[in-house]
């Protein structure tokens, strides 16, 4: 059996018009995020489809952020036990809904991590850097934990060189 780690948020609905849920239109989809020990709070709705606010972050951009941080966090520890020095990590990652009825669900996600190395490294770091995403992905908790495909688009760049992608 493996080591458990429990987490808990606290979730509170800021949407009551005055009616409540008195019908589909009458009430906000506003609500608010909050967990002990965190200095800010993230503010919620449903995605503008649903009739939400957005402005505020919705359920399903939640889950694609949390793909793509794990996916971070889990890289710059797998690229700093290889020896390799990331300078810089950026990621335009996006997921799709399929609609089903009233329901849905998420059927994919894709990570396009944008990693550049420190400026000592070579072009054999470079591939070596590439390659590293597939163990990230392995290592990371989420990406283990959703039931869709989750792929991965990783650009590796070398600082100082020419900006041309690197593998």
């Amino acid at each position: 059996m493996g080591i458990e780690h429990g987490y808990a948020v606290s979730i509170q609905w800021t949407g009551n018009r005055g009616e409540g849920t008195a019908t589909y239109r009458s009430y906000g989809r506003d609500h608010r995020i909050l967990a002990a020990g965190k200095a800010h709070e993230i503010e919620g709705s449903s995605d503008r489809t649903f009739r939400g606010d957005a402005e505020r972050w919705n359920p399903e951009e939640l889950v694609i952020a949390a793909l793509s941080q794990c996916h971070l966090l889990s890289y710059l520890h797998v690229a700093a036990s290889s020896g390799l020095v990331v300078v810089d990590y950026r990621d335009e990652a996006s997921g799709t809904l399929e609609q089903e009825g009233e329901g849905g669900r998420l059927i994919e996600a894709t990570l396009r991590p944008r990693v550049t190395l420190a400026a000592h490294h070579s072009d054999e770091d470079a591939r070596r850097a590439a390659h590293l995403h597939e163990r990230a992905s392995e290592l990371c908790f989420i990406a283990n934990s959703v039931s869709f495909p989750v792929g991965h688009e990783p650009i590796t760049l070398i600082a100082g060189a020419q900006e041309a992608p690197r593998l």
